[in-house]
């Protein structure tokens, strides 16, 4: 069909607005058509490269509804994964440094579960690989999330709170980078409580994995933060 061969040589030269326009088109006009699956998937990889995450979404889970044995489900999978991590972190980049303790975490647990079902349901596709590597991005990236929120109420002398929010990280994402930072974290807090014996197991810990911390090498001396 001569029309979705000028969606494929928009989508090939980039220009996704007119690949998105011709392939809306075929869509409307020939829901059943010989290319009608292509051009849905098409559609969803146009809308993701414009931007457009809702109009991703959408049409990604109406293709797995109209879909569910699929061929490409791995594919479109890993496209809600792409999708969802995306619209998670245009909300993340203005974490940092702005008081937002209470970010929705929702897309980007929605992307974890995505790339976990392809490497759950479909281990040996092509982006089973890629799939592995966002779900540890995205485990650091939630954990470094929580030391963000424990520093928070680390400033603002909220002590068990921050103290909770770094147990998170602990019994979460015990392989993340973020397991230090949570501990210093802890290890204050307990300090400005006056709560020795779980400061000294927090301290234990902290130099039983990171012996060249600087608290370690301090002998636990505080103060470890200057707010």
């Amino acid at each position: 069909m001569a029309l979705y061969q000028d969606a494929t040589a928009a989508l090939e030269s980039a220009n996704f607005e007119k690949a998105a326009e011709i392939l809306e088109a075929l869509d409307s006009r020939y829901p059943f058509g010989p290319h009608s699956e292509q051009v849905q998937l098409d559609l969803i990889y146009t809308y993701y490269k414009q931007g457009d995450m809702a109009l991703a979404l959408a049409n990604i889970d109406k293709f797995i509804r109209l879909n569910p044995t699929h061929k490409d489900l791995d594919y479109v999978y890993y496209m809600r994964g792409l999708t969802n991590l995306t619209v998670d972190e245009q909300f993340f980049q203005n974490l940092f440094g702005v008081d937002r303790f209470n970010r929705d975490q929702s897309y980007s647990q929605r992307a974890f579960k995505d790339f976990n079902r392809i490497l759950t349901n479909y281990p040996d596709s092509e982006y089973a690989k890629d799939a592995r590597q966002r779900m540890v991005y995205l485990k650091d990236r939630v954990a470094r999330y929580e030391v963000a929120v424990a520093e928070w109420y680390i400033k603002r002398e909220a002590y068990i709170a921050a103290i909770n929010r770094s147990k998170i990280v602990l019994n979460n994402y015990p392989d993340t980078h973020a397991v230090k930072d949570a501990l210093e974290i802890m290890i204050e807090a307990y300090e400005e409580l006056g709560l020795e014996e779980p400061k000294k197991n927090a301290l234990a810990i902290l130099a039983l994995n990171y012996p060249d911390d600087k608290i370690v090498k301090r002998g636990g001396s505080l103060k470890l933060f200057d707010w």
